[in-house]
């Protein structure tokens, strides 16, 4: 199945403006969760310190997750695998430079998620329609690329 295809699929529970809305906040907020979920997996710090810059280690679960997301992107579409690279990029930055600043980033993590997912059920409830996800865990890859498909599209970006 195209990228287009998956975009028009994860669509068609996505019409009411509220939940589309609901949807443009809270999927970003849940891939940043997520993220920070992986990041503090315990890791060896061997592995951990392999791949550091300005004292964070990036060795850890989030960058092999970031790694296979984009292996997934860019079966689909490469222009749309660099837009999610970026966007992968700026989370893990973010959770760098909060894991700098002494922020306890797996309950940050755990809270954030929790309401951003709640945040998803009430659109849905909105909506009338079930989410996406229980069709196929596969949406849950294609929500984040639906967020910035609209991105896309305005700067006349093919993808």
């Amino acid at each position: 199945m195209s990228l287009q295809d998956w975009l028009a699929r994860y669509g068609e529970s996505h019409q009411h403006p509220i939940n589309i809305l609901i949807h443009k906040i809270c999927v970003p907020t849940i891939v940043f969760t997520v993220f920070g979920l992986f990041w503090m997996l315990p890791v060896p710090d061997a592995i951990r310190s392999s791949i550091s810059m300005g004292g964070v280690g990036y060795g850890n679960l989030a960058t092999v997750v970031f790694l296979l997301g984009l292996g997934f992107y860019l079966r689909l579409s490469r222009p749309m695998a660099v837009g999610m690279a970026l966007m992968c990029i700026a989370n893990l930055a973010l959770l760098g430079w909060l894991q700098l600043a002494g922020v306890d980033i797996l309950q940050l993590s755990i809270v954030i998620f929790v309401l951003a997912w709640i945040g998803q059920f009430i659109g849905h409830a909105i909506e009338g329609k079930k989410p996406s996800f229980l069709q196929d865990l596969q949406f849950l890859l294609i929500a984040p690329a639906w967020t910035l498909a609209p991105l896309y599209r305005a700067l006349h970006i093919r993808f």
